[in-house]
């Protein structure tokens, strides 16, 4: 398994998260952000045990890659 780093939220005052990650291995995406924890913000969504909701900044949502920009997809 490689995960690929595609974007990072450089307003971010640790340069930690929010990150978004490519898996090649399961091509699925990976968000490292802001865990969600108000159970009143909570409230009006259904989260399984084995999930959990986190939460990221709207300029995070322009650097999110495209498919096209995604140079590992297009091997495949």
């Amino acid at each position: 398994m490689a995960l690929h780093l595609l974007c990072k939220d450089p307003e971010s005052p640790n340069n930690g998260s929010p990150t978004l990650y490519y898996d090649d291995e399961t091509d699925s995406y990976l968000l490292q952000s802001w865990k969600v924890d108000d159970p009143s913000r909570l409230g009006s969504v259904i989260v399984p045990d084995h999930e959990t909701v986190v939460e990221f900044p709207a300029r995070l949502l322009a650097l999110f890659p495209t498919r096209d920009t995604m140079p590992h997809r297009s091997a495949k």
